[in-house]
């Protein structure tokens, strides 16, 4: 870069925001594949020879085979009404098979995020149906044949994540779970091989780095090894002065001078510290009074050009189905918009019209605002929904779940969902939903006060 002049400095600063905005999610990918991409495959092979190793398999499923517990999650808001079946896929040398078995109608799908969070693709109940399938998984450059039998799913990048679901009723259901689980393998193409195989995954930040030079250089080799579309040519262009895309010199970084640096910093600082907040839904208390329920923006398969929204999905709820798959309503507030605190007690009732309207079922989620985590507590209980055994209906088919940190009078203690001493928010989960909960005609009953 050469010498600035205030108005580049602005220019760079503005541009340093764009560019955390648009590559963040990225930079959650790298961060969540080292993470969660296995060192071991299945038949216990490391991928790396010592712990500090950044290889990892890839291609080959690693399944949960128990209902997550509080502290047991590394994906923020995770729900507790499936086993999560868990892949990476590096299509870098080659497309891969997915098989899957026949769960005669129960739940489940395999949910594709390609290396910016997009979730292009899901297979399962909705889509695909429950019987058993093959499906021919290839990159954005493969060409050849696809094999009888097999349906083709064309990936928009080579880096891929899969996050499964599959419905578990209760821990007895969890053994016959695991036995299906079996039956979903990944293999190469012309291969029985379900081991997969190792790559590097090379990013070991743990979180967004203070220093913004060091992200920037993180999420340049991402863009390289995941070019972005085609019809993004014009953003990577304007983004090449930050080292970022396909017209980028490599060296732009390490000629910046020390405005030029400050003046990236201070955009990198403020766009980061925005999305934060708006993650940790710390703006709530700003903007007045809100809804109990906050209905998503509805996702598609492709978050296009909003890249503010895919920013905040990726930093607060990164594996997020598509909407027409699953509906998350947030609930941060009580009826009188003020914030939900486990020092209060709170009653969520659902009259019998009230109830969310689905094709497959539905749940409430209890979270610490803290982490985004599930909250410890006695009970094991972090969730409650049409399946729970537990719960206590009205004789005319009416809900009351009892949300508080203490425990409920006796007869209550069937329908409460433990809460923290402090902050929390809630997720209402609706899978397959229908119409209603889609064009925002139904409204869940908000949370309120009960002391």
């Amino acid at each position: 870069m050469n010498s600035a002049t205030p108005s580049t400095e602005l220019s760079l600063r503005e541009l340093a925001a764009e560019a955390f905005v648009y590559t963040c999610p990225v930079f959650e990918m790298l961060r969540m594949r080292t993470l969660t991409a296995p060192r071991r495959n299945a038949r216990g092979t490391p991928a790396g020879e010592t712990r500090e190793s950044t290889h990892r398999w890839v291609n080959t499923f690693i399944h949960a085979r128990h209902l997550l517990k509080a502290g047991e999650s590394r994906v923020v808001t995770p729900n507790y009404d499936t086993l999560y079946t868990n892949a990476w896929l590096d299509l870098a040398q080659g497309p891969v098979v997915i098989s899957v078995p026949d769960t005669a109608d129960r739940y489940y799908v395999l949910g594709f995020l390609d290396a910016y969070t997009n979730p292009f693709c899901h297979l399962g109940r909705r889509t695909t149906g429950t019987g058993a399938g093959r499906f021919l998984v290839a990159g954005p450059g493969w060409q050849g044949d696809v094999p009888e039998g097999m349906q083709l799913v064309r990936c928009p990048t080579p880096m891929v994540w899969i996050i499964g679901r599959i419905l578990v009723d209760g821990p007895d259901d969890v053994a016959a779970v695991n036995a299906l689980q079996e039956g979903y393998t990944i293999t190469a193409l012309g291969s029985d091989d379900t081991d997969g195989r190792v790559v590097d995954a090379w990013m070991a930040e743990k979180r967004f780095p203070d220093d913004a030079l060091a992200y920037l250089r993180i999420v340049a080799r991402g863009l390289r090894e995941n070019p972005p579309p085609a019809s993004e040519a014009a953003l990577m262009a304007r983004l090449a002065a930050l080292g970022l895309g396909p017209q980028a010199d490599a060296g732009t970084l390490d000629a910046c001078t020390p405005a030029q640096r400050e003046a990236i910093q201070a955009g990198y600082d403020a766009a980061r510290e925005e999305m934060s907040q708006r993650s940790r839904g710390s703006r709530q208390q700003d903007n007045g009074p809100r809804a109990s329920w906050e209905p998503p923006k509805f996702i598609g398969e492709s978050f296009g050009t909003d890249y503010r929204q895919r920013a905040f999905v990726a930093i607060g709820y990164i594996g997020a189905l598509c909407t027409d798959e699953a509906y998350y309503a947030m609930s941060y507030v009580d009826a009188e918009g003020e914030r939900l605190d486990g020092s209060h007690r709170y009653v969520l009732r659902f009259e019998p019209h009230e109830l969310a309207p689905v094709d497959c079922f539905w749940s409430v989620t209890l979270y610490s605002t803290r982490d985004f985590m599930l909250v410890p507590n006695a009970l094991e209980r972090y969730a409650v929904g049409d399946r729970s055994r537990h719960l206590r209906w009205g004789a005319d088919g009416s809900l009351e779940i009892r949300i508080q940190h203490e425990a409920p009078a006796s007869e209550d203690q069937g329908n409460w969902l433990p809460a923290p001493k402090d902050g929390f928010y809630l997720c209402l989960r609706a899978y397959q939903p229908r119409q209603a909960l889609l064009d925002g005609s139904y409204q869940a009953p908000p949370v309120r006060r009960a002391d």
